[in-house]
């Protein structure tokens, strides 16, 4: 399973037992997505809808989800929120079937299979000599983001987190290069040396921000305080970067529709520390306004919201919760979402 593409990273050093149990979950998944393959795009999502729905909905994890839906939707009807859950076990199953057929994706063409909603917004953004960052989460086929950056000539970078298996993850990492932007960027200090140069540079970068980060800050995600990354939010206020929004939703079978937000912004008030817990509120505010329209089309199984007894890490972490505390007004309006 090795690869020598030189603009793959290499592998990590792996134990003897590790190479042996990363190797045989690799051999499972490659043959999964060898079948995928076989079948073609529109019955490979089929498939793996079926297989979200009938075998991944019924595990554990599943209990996550209807927790963090509870939370988040206190009045949702219980047959109401299985119907999201099924449909977001759904929409995973398909994203992972999906990964054979990643060529087929397009916007234009005979056959386009992604629609994109306020493209001029991205355009307009692009054109100008500030660096863009590009936010978005877990929705419907997230990796459609990518493809869409890549065919509106977009010239930046893609910031990623690894997935624990490596030899999935170089596959993931080889389709990412391929079918989006061609650099992609590991998350970390050196990663974020690189997201700085590119933004000051005035080119863009593309990151999901709706997973928990224990170095984030506390900001209202669905009525309760979620570490989040300030990272998009420092580096724009920093750089004078453009930060949008995108979103995702599946239109039916291996079909999205991609739509891009208008840009988030806060009026400076001098204060670095409060202008970054403002921009990052405002930030998941804009994703909380994604979600809310179709909320099926989220992972519900993230661990989103800090478990009792967590506390926030950094300095940055306890400041912002010191702001908050002390009455720190931070408007939740004007994410000019459409």
């Amino acid at each position: 399973m090795s690869d020598t593409r030189p603009d793959l990273p290499p592998l990590p050093r792996m134990t003897p037992l590790e190479k042996i149990r990363y190797g045989g979950e690799a051999l499972a998944f490659f043959a999964f997505i060898g079948l995928f393959r076989i079948l073609g795009v529109d019955r490979a999502s089929a498939v793996g809808g079926f297989i979200g729905r009938n075998i991944f909905y019924r595990t554990g994890i599943t209990n996550r989800a209807r927790d963090n839906l509870r939370a988040a939707y206190p009045d949702m009807r219980k047959a109401e929120m299985e119907a999201v859950i099924v449909e977001m076990w759904d929409n995973l199953g398909r994203t992972i079937a999906e990964y054979a057929h990643h060529d087929k994706f397009s916007i234009d063409g005979p056959n386009p299979r992604i629609e994109i909603v306020n493209r001029d917004i991205a355009d307009k953004a692009a054109a100008s000599d500030r660096g863009v960052i590009f936010a978005s989460g877990h929705f419907a086929n997230w990796e459609v983001f990518l493809h869409v950056a890549k065919q509106l000539q977009l010239d930046g970078g893609a910031v990623y987190r690894p997935v624990n298996n490596p030899y999935v993850d170089r596959f993931i990492v080889r389709q990412r290069m391929t079918h989006g932007p061609r650099e992609q960027i590991e998350k970390g200090a050196r990663g974020t040396r690189r997201i700085f140069t590119l933004l000051r540079g005035g080119k863009s970068v593309f990151m999901l921000i709706d997973q928990k980060t224990n170095e984030g800050l506390p900001i209202p995600f669905f009525g309760r305080d979620a570490m989040t990354t300030p990272t998009p939010a420092a580096l724009a206020l920093k750089l004078d970067s453009i930060v949008l929004l995108a979103s995702s939703e599946r239109m039916g079978g291996a079909r999205f529709r991609v739509t891009i937000h208008e840009p988030i912004t806060v009026e400076r008030s001098g204060d670095h520390d409060r202008d970054v817990l403002a921009l990052t509120t405002k930030l998941n505010t804009a994703l909380e306004s994604a979600i809310r329209k179709r909320p099926s089309q989220w992972l519900w199984i993230h661990r989103r919201w800090p478990k009792p007894g967590d506390k926030p890490f950094t300095r940055r972490a306890r400041s912002a919760q010191d702001l908050s505390g002390a009455g720190v007004r931070v408007e939740r309006e004007g994410s000019s979402l459409t």
